[in-house]
C-alpha cells in the first residue's frame, strides 16, 4: 500500500489585500512539510483546492511544481481539482508543467468539491453541478490521451483538431476520482476504469463497502480488469508519540474547522464525545504509531486499498508537531503497513 498525505493548507485568514504574511508562513510551512515527507520516504503528498479564506491552496499545480523542485521522489498530487469550475485544457497544461519540473511524479485527483465557492467564482450555474463534471472530465481525458483533439461540448467552446502542449513525461497524467460517497460517482469511476479516492470523514468505515462494491461491480461490467484497479482512502490523521498527545494537538484544530464548516452547513456544533466516537470507532487515526497502523490495516482488511492518505488538520497545531507527525508516518508507520498489507491477499 502506498502511504501519503493530503492537505488543504488551512490558514488564519488576514483579510487584507496584500502583505498576507500568514499565508506567506503557512506557504513556506506547506513546502517545509512536502521536503520532509520526501526525505522520510512516504509515497504522495497532495494539495487540496479551496476557494476560501481559511484555506491557502487554490491553485494545486503551483504548489505541486514548486514541491518538483525542492524533493526527489515523492508523487506529487491534488487533492482534489475542482473540475467542474476548471477549464480542461488549462488544467492539463499546468499539471503537465508541474510534471515536467517533477521529472514525472505529478498525479491529478479530479472531482466535484465538497465546497461550492468555485462555481459562482468563476461563472457556473451549481444547477449544471454534475452534467459539468461529465462534461469536462471527459475532455479532460481526451487531452490526457491525445495531442491532437477535436471535441465539442455544452459549456466550452469546441476544439477542432488542436495540439494541447506541453506534454507531460509519464506517457499521461494518473487521474484520480475523488468521491464523497455518491453512488453515482463510484459507478462512474468503476465504468471508466480510473483509480478511485474516497474521503471518509465523518461515518464509520464499514458504511462504504457498499460504496466500494458498486465501484468494483461497475469496473467489471464495463470490462475493466478489476484485479488492476486502484483505490484510496483519505482520513484526518495526526500521529504522535502517544495517544494523549495526539489527541490535544488535534482536537483544537479539528474542532474549530468542523464548527466553522459546521456553520456553514447547518451543522450541530463538535461535542468532545463525537470526537471521540469518530476517534475510537470512527475513521480519524489519531493516536500513536500503533494506533495509526491498526486503524489504517482495519480499513484496508475492509477495503483492500492500495492508497492511504493522512488527511492533516492543521489550523491551531503547532507547526512542530505537524513535522513530527510526518516524521512518524514515514518512518513507524508506513513501513510497518507497508509490509503487513504486502503479505496479505484480500
Amino acid at each position: 500500500m502506498e502511504i501519503g498525505i493530503s492537505t488543504f493548507g488551512e490558514v488564519q485568514p488576514a483579510n487584507t489585500p496584500g502583505n498576507d504574511k500568514l499565508a506567506h508562513i503557512r506557504v513556506q510551512q506547506l513546502l517545509e512539510e512536502v521536503k520532509l515527507a520526501d526525505e522520510v520516504g512516504l509515497d504522495v503528498f497532495a494539495f487540496g483546492e479551496h476557494h476560501r479564506p481559511d484555506f491557502v491552496i487554490s491553485s494545486p499545480e503551483i504548489f505541486m511544481a514548486a514541491a518538483g523542485a525542492i524533493t526527489k521522489n515523492i508523487k506529487l498530487s491534488s487533492s482534489v481539482t475542482v473540475l467542474s469550475s476548471a477549464d480542461p485544457v488549462r488544467t492539463f497544461q499546468a499539471f503537465a508543467t508541474a510534471d515536467l519540473i517533477s521529472g514525472g511524479r505529478a498525479e491529478m485527483i479530479a472531482g466535484r468539491g465538497s465546497f461550492i465557492e468555485s462555481y459562482p467564482l468563476f461563472g457556473y450555474n451549481l444547477n449544471d453541478y454534475d452534467q459539468l463534471f461529465e462534461e469536462k472530465l471527459d475532455l479532460l481525458m481526451q487531452i490526457n490521451k491525445s495531442i491532437n483533439v477535436n471535441w465539442q461540448g455544452n459549456f466550452r467552446a469546441p476544439i477542432r483538431n488542436q495540439g494541447v502542449y506541453p506534454r507531460p513525461v509519464q506517457e499521461q497524467i494518473p487521474v484520480w476520482l475523488g468521491v464523497g460517497g455518491t453512488p453515482a460517482s463510484a459507478i462512474r469511476a468503476g465504468r471508466l476504469g480510473l483509480p478511485m479516492m474516497i474521503a471518509i470523514l465523518g461515518s464509520a468505515p464499514r458504511h462504504f463497502i457498499p460504496f466500494v462494491e458498486l465501484y468494483r461491480e461497475a469496473a467489471e461490467k464495463a470490462g475493466h480488469d478489476i484485479s488492476k484497479l486502484q483505490l484510496g482512502i483519505s482520513s484526518q490523521t495526526l500521529v504522535a508519540g502517544t495517544n494523549s498527545e495526539a489527541v490535544s494537538a488535534f482536537y483544537p484544530s479539528y474542532e474549530a474547522l468542523m464548527n466553522r464548516v459546521g456553520r456553514d452547513r447547518g451543522w450541530s456544533p463538535m461535542s468532545r464525545e463525537q470526537f471521540e466516537y469518530l476517534r475510537q470507532d470512527g475513521p480519524l487515526v489519531v493516536g500513536d504509531a500503533q494506533l495509526a497502523i491498526d486503524k489504517i490495516m482495519q480499513q484496508y482488511e475492509l477495503f483492500g486499498n492500495t492508497r492511504f492518505l493522512a488527511q492533516l488538520v492543521t489550523g491551531h497545531t503547532p507547526h512542530a508537531k505537524i513535522l513530527k507527525a510526518i516524521e512518524l508516518l514515514g518512518t513507524e508507520v508506513a513501513p510497518v503497513v507497508r509490509r503487513e498489507t504486502a503479505s496479505k491477499i484480500l
